[in-house]
């Protein structure tokens, strides 16, 4: 057994949306460390694009492209299909978040968040099927990866009701898109993170020790946590994992003992 190549992505051709900045951003340097050929990345923000393309070098191409729109799904889906034959991996990272109290919780942050986590999620994947069958084989399988959310496995004290919504929601298409996919040799996996620092989770970013103390495993995540899920899903070492979402929040969701020892 080979742990070299086991873990390898030499030549593989990846997207991650929303990769200029946190979670993203962790992913993308993960997969140039393992020997990704090239690397797509996608935001919003022009500026953000250039200087996460200035940071990571000449193997990672921005594509600035809101995906929050069907159009601007398959927008992307045409760029890169004009420089690509096929596509190894999909990493649909884009996200927003919005908070409000219940009784005044708009309409606009209900959308926004649903349409960017969930529904751009789906047509994304789907306008860019064709390069991930032409990538696809049985014995090097396309890897499709959604990042959802702990929040959506359980909830949280604020009031991020539509987040919480998609990233449940997220974690259940992924299971359903796997089924669909499997047959053609086009995996679909997901990961849940926890407290990773990045512009949607700022107590982790602002007050990462503080949040910390309170993990099982207590500390936030690193860009090394985020990375060494994200190239084992997307490498050989990931091909048997498939519909399955993978928690990768020091123990939150599956390892906390009720405060005071009291059970609720």
């Amino acid at each position: 057994m080979d742990i070299n190549s086991l873990f390898n992505l030499k030549g593989r051709t990846a997207l991650v949306t929303g990769g200029s900045r946190g979670i993203g951003a962790m992913i993308v340097e993960g997969y140039l460390a393992a020997g990704a050929e090239r690397i797509y990345i996608s935001a919003r923000k022009v500026d953000q694009i250039e200087a996460a393309v200035e940071q990571f070098g000449d193997k990672v191409v921005g594509i600035p492209l809101d995906l929050s729109t069907v159009e601007g799904c398959r927008s992307l889906a045409a760029e890169i299909a004009a420089r690509e034959d096929k596509l190894d991996i999909l990493v649909n990272n884009a996200g927003a978040a919005w908070g409000a109290d219940f009784e005044s919780f708009p309409e606009a942050g209900w959308d926004r968040v649903m349409d960017l986590n969930v529904k751009s999620l789906f047509f994304l994947t789907q306008a860019l099927h064709p390069q991930l069958k032409a990538a696809a084989s049985f014995e090097r399988p396309a890897k499709v990866i959604n990042i959802a959310s702990i929040d959506g496995m359980k909830i949280n004290p604020w009031q991020t009701y539509s987040y919480q919504a998609s990233k449940a929601a997220v974690i259940h298409l992924t299971r359903r898109m796997a089924a669909e996919l499997a047959p053609q040799n086009i995996l679909v996996s997901g990961i849940a993170p926890g407290a990773f620092q990045s512009e949607m989770n700022k107590a982790a970013r602002d007050f990462g020790d503080q949040v910390g103390k309170n993990i099982p495993f207590p500390r936030i995540g690193t860009p090394e946590d985020m990375a060494g899920l994200a190239i084992y899903l997307a490498s050989r070492a990931g091909d048997y994992i498939v519909g399955e979402t993978i928690a990768c929040d020091g123990g939150i969701v599956n390892a906390s003992l009720p405060q005071n020892g009291i059970a609720p």
